[in-house]
């Protein structure tokens, strides 16, 4: 199948040309159709799989086929919430790549920057309006956002803004939309919470699921190292310089772990770059462009950066400390094997984390494989508990490639 089987108009097609694609992914063959047909849609995928085209590309054709409102201060006509200001920034992207031909308006709004810039913007009129729940209720508030010509309204990462405590912030903003509406919600998983969530918002929805739920992405390798937590740090140091391994993110649990990663990693020689939620937004926009521009070897990131970071050609992902829930760990390694790369997942697991590893293997249905910790590593340790030096079921020896460095890149609550 072409994208010119689609239906989309000839803008849509040259910038998606433009970009390189031919062919749609599967959730964007499947979506595409049944937006531009105005049904309401439960859409599940795993990451790296064009989910955001799947939504961006028909929203933009929508809007052209009603003609352009070129009044100052119209109404956006199109709402799209995320949960956090790196998706809200990715999908910015995505609409102004795919509707650079279009004449279609469109802004972006987040908290951690300052809100006049983003009122004067709505002020201006847009047709496309990307917002976090929390920065939106604040324009709404004090009049600078006006959602009551809204006929179009994406959840995107639905299930992850349940995570975070926005249900509230959502009901309030489905108060303000008009009732007569088309609704789309958009996820790698979906919750039970998610489910209900749809019931009451989606009229009669076509509901899409292009893999199973909760999969992560079929290129990426996934393994696992037993070793104490006190050798975690000189384990990461021996796998990013003895295996040669090129661009690599690193996740931690919390804030202050990330920083101390990245300090020790720094003392070791490496470039490291750290990308949480207490850093500035313009710090995480700059940590995050040095890492794709391969300035720096290693991004050191909370659970923030599991979604909406969108890193072409992404090798290596390790989880440094895994996360305590288990859809998070989908999330996370769904940041490399994306567009059809291959990709290396690596969790790091000490036997304080024996009970996370379980749920992520129960959700997976599948144990993971183990590689031995190196006899240098094991030498420098005074462990309580010894840890196994033999995997259980090693990886097969072509998952043990090491990945080649590469080139540039071509192409929570409130306060998010």
């Amino acid at each position: 199948m072409a994208f010119t089987s689609l239906g989309l108009s000839e803008p849509l097609l040259r910038a998606v040309a433009e970009q390189g694609y031919a062919s749609p992914t599967p959730i964007q063959a499947q979506a595409i159709p049944a937006v531009l047909d105005g049904r309401d849609l439960l859409a599940a995928a795993q990451t790296g799989t064009g989910k955001t085209a799947a939504f961006t590309l028909p929203l933009l054709q929508r809007l052209e086929g009603v003609g352009r409102d070129t009044r100052p201060g119209r109404a956006p006509r199109a709402l799209v919430l995320v949960p956090t200001r790196e998706l809200a920034a990715q999908v910015s992207e995505s609409v102004r790549v795919y509707g650079r031909h279009t004449g279609i308006r469109t802004t972006v709004v987040f908290g951690g920057v300052g809100l006049q810039p983003q009122a004067a913007a709505l002020r201006r009129g847009i047709d496309i309006l990307i917002a976090t729940p929390g920065r939106l209720l604040d324009l709404v508030a004090q009049q600078h956002a006006n959602l009551s010509d809204v006929d179009c309204l994406v959840l995107d990462e639905a299930d992850r803004m349940l995570d975070m405590g926005f249900i509230h912030d959502i009901k309030r903003i489905l108060g303000l939309l008009p009732r007569t509406r088309q609704n789309l919600l958009f996820s790698a998983t979906f919750s039970e919470g998610i489910r209900r969530l749809a019931a009451g918002l989606l009229h009669r929805p076509l509901s899409i699921e292009v893999a199973p739920r909760n999969a992560p992405a079929e290129l990426v390798s996934q393994s696992v190292y037993h070793v104490p937590k006190t050798g975690k740090q000189a384990l990461l140091a021996h796998l990013l310089s003895q295996e040669y391994w090129g661009q690599t993110l690193v996740f931690t649990r919390t804030k202050h772990g990330a920083n101390k990663l990245a300090e020790q990693l720094g003392r070791d020689g490496f470039q490291v770059a750290v990308i949480h939620g207490n850093k500035s937004q313009s710090a995480r926009m700059q940590a995050l462009a040095a890492f794709k521009e391969d300035r720096v070897q290693i991004l050191v990131a909370t659970d923030i950066a599991a979604r909406g970071l969108d890193i072409q050609q992404l090798p290596h992902v390790v989880n440094y400390e895994l996360p305590h829930v288990p859809e998070d760990y989908v999330h996370r390694i769904g940041r490399t094997g994306r567009a059809g790369a291959d990709g290396a997942a690596v969790s790091l697991v000490c036997k304080d984390e024996a009970s996370q590893l379980r749920d992520i293997e129960r959700l997976l249905g599948r144990r993971l494989p183990a590689h031995p910790v190196p006899e240098e590593i094991l030498a420098t340790l005074q462990a309580d508990t010894p840890f196994p030096r033999t995997p259980p079921n090693p990886m097969p020896d072509s998952k043990h490639r090491p990945a080649s460095r590469r080139g540039p890149s071509t192409s929570p609550r409130r306060l998010l």
